[in-house]
């Protein structure tokens, strides 16, 4: 099996970070998304959205969506579970994951996606909603600052996949100059300066 990847992609680091958590060494292929390599006829067929990261099983199933390939993943090596360890705690890193990817990941996406340049050769941009969307991100800085005043990672002091996914999230966001500020947010820098320093950031 092998992924494929286009390896600055936050999604494409999602995957990254969760197997080296696991222990999971994989075969990667790289997609050049800034040359349109995933617009191609040949990838479509594994992806009609045009999206990375594809996970491509050996008998040829191909699974998109970053979230569904870590799902694969854990089913086949639960240990150590990284999806929440019994019913209450599967449902919070479900929510914190739903709420990373509409309020951290959607926003800097859309920023980056309508405020650089980096894809006005295949879609028309609309500067200022990427710039709105950039405000939304910065405005769930606060929201995420509150809640971890309290807890040490997302859900309480369990480190699960939302924390994985809001750290790429976050980090996404230098791309395009979102940065949690020390006075404002505190408890976000800690909690982001405690799961960088993980050794599967760096995956």
């Amino acid at each position: 099996m092998k992924i494929y990847e286009f390896a600055q992609a936050p999604n494409c680091r999602r995957v990254r970070m969760f197997l080296a958590e696991k222990g999971i060494d994989i075969e990667y292929a790289q997609v050049d998304i800034g040359k349109g390599e995933n617009l191609s006829e040949e990838y479509r067929r594994r992806d009609p959205n045009a999206k990375v990261p594809v996970l491509e099983l050996d008998d040829g199933t191909c699974i998109a969506e970053s979230v569904a390939i870590q799902r694969y993943f854990e089913e086949l090596n639960p240990e150590p579970p990284l999806f929440g360890r019994d019913a209450k705690e599967k449902a919070l890193v479900e929510m914190w994951t739903r709420r990373g990817d509409f309020n951290m990941m959607f926003n800097v996406g859309m920023c980056f996606q309508h405020t650089t340049g980096f894809f006005a050769d295949r879609m028309k941009v609309f500067p200022e909603f990427g710039e709105e969307s950039g405000r939304k991100a910065v405005e769930f800085f606060s929201v995420l600052d509150r809640h971890l005043e309290g807890n040490r990672y997302l859900v309480g002091d369990y480190f699960s996949v939302a924390d994985i996914g809001m750290l790429c999230s976050l980090d996404f966001g230098r791309a395009v100059k979102l940065r949690p500020e020390p006075e404002q947010h505190p408890n976000l820098i800690r909690w982001r300066e405690e799961v960088s320093a993980r050794p599967s950031a760096s995956a």
